[in-house]
């Protein structure tokens, strides 16, 4: 989270919040997150998420786009936690505040279940989560937001000057290695098969399994980019991050291989676009080590974030694939 955020965020914020949900201050518990401030609370017998964030972060447009797009795939079928409205009736409620930005609330139904563990991943689940996402993109190629205003952003209004802003100037052969990356991605078509809104963060961070069924949920980085984007996000997040050892590698096969049997039960893509996946993981890495930077103390990082730092500056700089397959045997 950027720190003018946190510096912007006081209890009064979360007070009007909690008013616009008719939620009592005693019935939130705060939640783990990244971007924003999460909580989850209880309402009318039911259990519910509260999402605040900052206009730094996204705008209201933006905001209200996403939540569009979500209850639209619920509505199609996808299994993901549906945005619910506030008292007013609506899906985003901004708050301002005195800088002249502002805030915004929106709520989410709660996902059953826990984070996956290793025997959900080893029993079937990567195939479930393909299906997801072929679902999702099949559902994508149709999708209009109720305005043009509320259109999310694409990948490359992300990518364009973020490392710069989070990197120190010495770090320019990272720099560099990011921008010339993007450059290239820009080059790639952008046809309706290929290309469209996708969700960019589908790992076993963002959903729950309860009796063995997937529930997702964080649509917050939700962009316009390639469907095989999505698929490498699946594999990033699945492997470890020094993915050499035999067994590391038999289990990244293993995750692609069902995972695409899942997608290809949903939708089709062309086999090229597999060849294209080591490009976006790394864009992911270099990304996530710029927002790293950007969000978190290297000196004091929980043990997940640690291990990924590990080395990922001699990785990045010398050009070591984020984990190295026969990428045309998937396809």
């Amino acid at each position: 989270m950027d720190r003018r955020i946190r510096d912007l965020y006081n209890d009064s914020i979360l007070e009007e919040a909690l008013a616009r949900y008719d939620v009592a201050r005693d019935e939130i518990q705060l939640l783990d997150g990244f971007e924003n401030f999460i909580y989850g609370y209880r309402k009318d017998g039911g259990r519910y998420v509260l999402r605040i964030s900052h206009s730094l972060h996204r705008t209201s447009d933006a905001t209200q786009g996403e939540l569009e797009w979500l209850n639209y795939l619920v509505d199609g079928g996808v299994p993901a936690a549906r945005a619910v409205f506030s008292e007013r009736g609506n899906l985003v409620e901004p708050i301002p505040v005195e800088d002249g930005s502002y805030f915004t609330a929106v709520s989410f139904e709660w996902a059953l279940g826990d984070h996956p563990t290793r025997e959900d991943w080893r029993s079937g689940l990567p195939v479930q989560l393909g299906q997801i996402l072929g679902r999702m993109h099949a559902l994508s190629k149709d999708f209009e937001p109720s305005d043009p205003r509320f259109r999310r952003h694409t990948w490359y209004e992300d990518a364009r000057g973020f490392v710069e802003e989070y990197l120190l100037p010495a770090e320019t052969v990272i720099i560099d290695k990011y921008n010339q990356l993007v450059d290239y991605l820009y080059t790639l078509p952008q046809g309706r098969d290929a290309y469209g809104l996708i969700h960019v963060d589908a790992h076993g961070g963002n959903f729950f399994v309860h009796e063995g069924q997937i529930t997702l949920f964080d649509f917050d980085d939700c962009q316009y980019s390639w469907f095989a984007n999505d698929i490498a996000m699946a594999l990033f997040y699945a492997i470890s991050h020094d993915c050499v050892s035999e067994e590391d590698l038999a289990w990244a096969r293993r995750f692609l291989r069902e995972l695409m049997e899942g997608y290809r039960r949903e939708n089709t893509i062309d086999a090229r676009w597999l060849g294209g996946i080591p490009h976006f993981l790394k864009l992911r890495e270099i990304d996530l080590y710029a927002a790293i930077h950007r969000s978190l103390d290297l000196d004091d990082l929980d043990p997940w974030c640690a291990s990924f730092m590990r080395d990922r500056k001699r990785k990045i700089e010398h050009d070591v694939p984020y984990v190295e397959l026969d990428w045309e045997t998937f396809a």
